[in-house]
């Protein structure tokens, strides 16, 4: 593996053999790093937005668990 970082980004040079399924789930992590980096949200705000949704979806849904 090779890491080199410049002012602007860094820059990682992996073996292709490497397992995909693993790599994959490096790089939605590193895709998250990446988005939530300069947000100004708090952890708090991230719960009541998935509180919201929750609620959505289960209120959109409730028919298909419950008769």
């Amino acid at each position: 593996m090779i890491l080199e970082r410049t002012d602007e980004q860094i820059v990682i040079r992996i073996s292709s053999e490497i397992d995909k399924i693993g790599f994959q789930k490096v790089i939605e992590y590193l895709n998250y790093l990446e988005l939530t980096s300069k947000t100004k949200a708090t952890q708090d705000d991230a719960d009541k937005l998935a509180d919201e949704l929750n609620e959505n979806w289960w209120a959109e849904n409730r028919k298909s668990f419950i008769n």
